[in-house]
């Protein structure tokens, strides 16, 4: 770069000349020329603008004597009206796209929204409606709309209304999810406002979205799962009842239409051989009812035979045993009271002695199905000529206990325990030549109240009143020990 003053070449970044000492200007001054130039253009732009026209004292015509007009006159003219052309067209578009930003602002959801809160503002709903609707009809993509008319109506204590435009999203079927879900909830808590749970569940019902129905899952009334299909069973089947959500079961097993007056479900039915339908409904905590479901089942199994026993019904003149012979795979459980056996009744372990006087046994073989046969029933009646009473037979035992040392008094008590012994009959016994004994079983008392039974068993002579506890012999058979 050279000194524009002396020409000298400078060095790269120096800004004063080393030669003559002159500044260097990186923007060069303007010629005056030039500047009066623009200064005069800039003027004759303003005149122009403000209809002020430059004037110029008129030339006169050497050779026709008349006064000529500036040769720049019409120019001059004919630029002003361009600019005042050019400004109001410039004026028009301005006003037509600030008109077009107005009338599309007015015509946005958000502006038409504002419009309709404006109006509920005023408590003026029924416009605020009117303008949701009307802008509805342009935005029909927009959930709000149809949210914020709901939200109006139900202001006006108008539920039906409200859930009618709540219904039109879930029916529309193109929203989101989260518009499909908000709508759900809220019609499910105006119904449940009211106490309209019925409408909950059938609007439950009819939804084809899983996660929302579980939302709300306590209002709705499913009919009840079985366990089992329906069909054929070579076994006895436990059949589950279960339900969607809180509430009570009503079932019948006879086919019959369960009503709330049926039995209720509390625990598994358990179906042995046979035919059974099973009809159930089920009722939610609200009160709703689902619809009666039924199934039908056929069981069919193997059942039992009955327990033989060799020893007729009949009256004895002295002590018999009561074998009874059962079945493979089955145990065999008896009842003394008139009742009917069952797996909670006594379970038969072997010979039974006759009971004295009239005694009805009944037993049943059950399989391991739970399965039962049918009952055998054997009625005994003993009465032993020339014995001693019962009651005598246990003061005799007593009196021998005391007598031995074994008990200090007949009160029952004893130096080995603090408690209290006592004795009760129990049956009659033959045992092999020694002959028919009262079989005698010893109780404690440890002042509680409570009797246990100890495993002690005690016989007294059925003739002759002699005392003598039970054992076994050599060979495994019973043997009376004489006290």
């Amino acid at each position: 770069m050279k000194c524009p003053h002396c020409g000298n070449e400078l060095e790269e970044g120096h800004l004063i000349c080393e030669k003559c000492g002159e500044e260097i200007r990186i923007v060069p001054d303007f010629e005056p020329e030039i500047e009066n130039s623009i200064t005069e253009t800039l003027s004759t732009l303003a005149a122009l603008q403000e209809g002020e026209g430059a004037t110029e004292t008129p030339q006169t015509d050497e050779e026709s004597g008349k006064e000529q007009p500036p040769q720049e006159e019409n120019g001059i003219e004919e630029d002003r009206k361009a600019w005042i052309v050019v400004s109001m067209v410039l004026i028009l578009a301005v006003a037509l796209i600030a008109y077009g930003a107005y009338a599309y602002h007015i015509h946005t959801v958000d502006y038409r929204i504002g419009r309709a809160r404006e109006y509920a503002a005023q408590e003026n709903y029924t416009e605020a409606v009117a303008c949701l609707e009307d802008t509805y009809k342009d935005y029909p993509d927009v959930a709000q709309l149809l949210f914020l008319e709901a939200d109006y109506y139900y202001l006006q204590q108008d539920h039906v209304s409200a859930v009618s435009v709540l219904s039109r999203i879930i029916e529309r079927g193109d929203f989101g999810y989260e518009d499909l879900e908000e709508a759900y909830d809220k019609i499910v808590t105006i119904y449940a406002n009211d106490g309209m749970y019925g409408e909950i569940n059938e609007l439950l019902q009819n939804c084809k979205e899983p996660d929302i129905v579980n939302m709300f899952q306590s209002y709705l009334a499913l009919a009840p799962e079985f366990s089992y299909v329906e069909g054929s069973y070579a076994e006895v089947i436990p059949l589950k009842l279960s339900s969607n959500t809180a509430g009570t079961i009503y079932y019948t097993l006879d086919g019959s239409k369960p009503t709330r007056e049926s039995p209720v479900y509390t625990a598994p039915l358990f179906l042995e051989s046979g035919e059974y339908t099973v009809s159930a409904f089920f009722v939610n905590d609200y009160g709703i009812e689902s619809e009666v479901v039924s199934k039908t089942y056929v069981i069919n199994l193997s059942v039992p035979n009955p327990p033989e026993i060799a020893l007729y019904s009949g009256e004895y003149s002295e002590p018999m045993m009561i074998s009874v012979e059962g079945m493979e795979g089955c145990r065999i459980f008896y009842t003394t009271d008139d009742s009917d056996p069952t797996a909670d009744s006594v379970p038969y372990t072997g010979p039974i002695p006759m009971p004295l006087g009239t005694t009805q046994f009944k037993f049943v073989n059950i399989s391991e199905d739970g399965i039962s046969s049918e009952i055998t029933t054997r009625t005994y009646t003993l009465r032993l000529r020339g014995a001693i009473a019962p009651t005598q037979a246990v003061n005799n035992l007593i009196a021998r206990l005391v007598e031995t040392g074994y008990l200090e008094d007949a009160a029952g008590h004893s130096k080995r325990q603090s408690g209290v012994f006592s004795y009760r009959f129990s049956s009659v016994l033959r045992i092999g030549e020694s002959g028919d004994y009262y079989t005698i079983n010893e109780h404690y008392d440890d002042g509680t109240g409570i009797l246990s039974r100890t495993d002690k068993v005690f016989l007294v002579n059925v003739y002759t009143g002699e005392a003598a506890q039970l054992g076994y012999d050599e060979n495994g058979e019973f043997a009376a020990y004489i006290l």
